[in-house]
């Protein structure tokens, strides 16, 4: 976190000086920001490494905020919620938000979720032997950070994006619940199995024709996932 500008937009005021103080400890610096709008202001002129964006907010909340922030940006975003409901995350993965941590929260969590999220985007790419997939109607390209159906793009966020490739490059390979977390959000997440639940759930309504009926993200009941190419490839 040395070094990192971070945006903290909350309405809560002792919860932002709290983490601002956490966050300067560990080298960062940070931002802060009492609503929407301000939040959208600091986040042009910043330009920040992360973002951590409540939900709960007057004039512009936090799923417009994100919203907005991700038509310019791929910049990290958690969001912060009192809520957990899977259909709550899955707006919020339409917003384009990368993690979700519930109110109330400890700092370690926070901190970890952070440090996670900031060390994942300094990854470089893993494009493997086969960086371009291209089926006539799914079409990868690993390399230029692009995937698009039908003809048309799609807007994944960067967590989106790591899941997909991961199982792209093991197609045909079953990959276990508590594999594809570990490789894809990290040892931080080692509780939150139901988060590759949620987020192949939204991935398929992105990626597949019909999205009941999944043709490469297959489910194997009780044990995870796996990819299956088409076979009338032209990659």
């Amino acid at each position: 976190m040395q070094d990192k500008k971070i945006l903290v937009i909350d309405d809560d005021y002792n919860l932002c000086q709290m983490i601002k103080f956490s966050f300067n400890r560990a080298g960062a610096q940070v931002y802060t920001a009492s609503n929407g709008r301000d939040g959208l202001r600091q986040f042009y002129e910043q330009r920040p490494d992360l973002i951590v964006l409540d939900v709960r907010m007057p004039d512009i909340d936090g799923w417009e905020t994100c919203r907005q922030i991700r038509l310019l940006a791929n910049v990290p975003i958690i969001m912060l919620t009192t809520l957990d409901k899977d259909e709550e995350i899955v707006h919020g993965l339409n917003c384009g938000a990368d993690d979700f941590v519930t109110k109330p929260f400890s700092r370690d969590v926070l901190m970890a979720r952070v440090n996670a999220l900031l060390r994942r985007a300094e990854l470089p790419s893993e494009t493997g032997r086969q960086a371009i997939y291209n089926d006539g109607y799914l079409m990868l390209d690993l390399g230029k950070h692009m995937v698009s159906v039908a003809g048309k793009l799609l807007q994944l966020t960067a967590t989106e994006f790591r899941l997909l490739t991961y199982l792209f490059q093991n197609a045909g390979q079953v990959l276990t619940y508590q594999t594809i977390l570990d490789r894809v959000w990290g040892w931080e997440y080692q509780d939150s199995v139901d988060y590759v639940h949620v987020y192949l759930s939204h991935l398929r309504r992105k990626v597949e024709e019909d999205p009941r009926n999944p043709r490469y993200l297959l489910t194997e009941r009780g044990i995870g996932y796996r990819f299956e190419k088409k076979t009338s490839s032209a990659a």
